[in-house]
């Protein structure tokens, strides 16, 4: 029970819990080269959603999968609040980092 389009998914899913292992350690330039690997990986699950449908069973699979990402995706955007922060700061010219 292991088709194509649930490989998509499973990859996007790994991907997004690469994102949040280098978010985890501040690893922001990883997190955005992973980013640009997940919007791939999700164009080419479009283009092969056109050309096939997951199996009955598979369904309640792709649905903890993609619980799952959510959940990397919630703890990665709590992460980075911080950096978005010192990042809008410093754009405004009012850097609080101490370097």
């Amino acid at each position: 029970m292991n088709s194509e389009l649930l490989n998509y998914y499973e990859a996007i899913e790994q991907a997004s819990a690469d994102m949040l292992s280098a978010a985890r350690t501040g690893n922001w330039d990883e997190v955005v080269k992973l980013e640009g690997a997940c919007v791939l990986l999700i164009s080419q699950l479009k283009a092969a959603a056109n050309q096939a449908q997951l199996a009955p069973g598979e369904s309640q699979l792709k649905t903890r999968i993609m619980q799952r990402i959510l959940l990397n995706d919630a703890e990665i955007r709590h992460l980075a609040e911080p950096w978005l922060e010192d990042l809008d700061q410093v754009m405004k010219g009012k850097s609080r980092m101490v370097h």
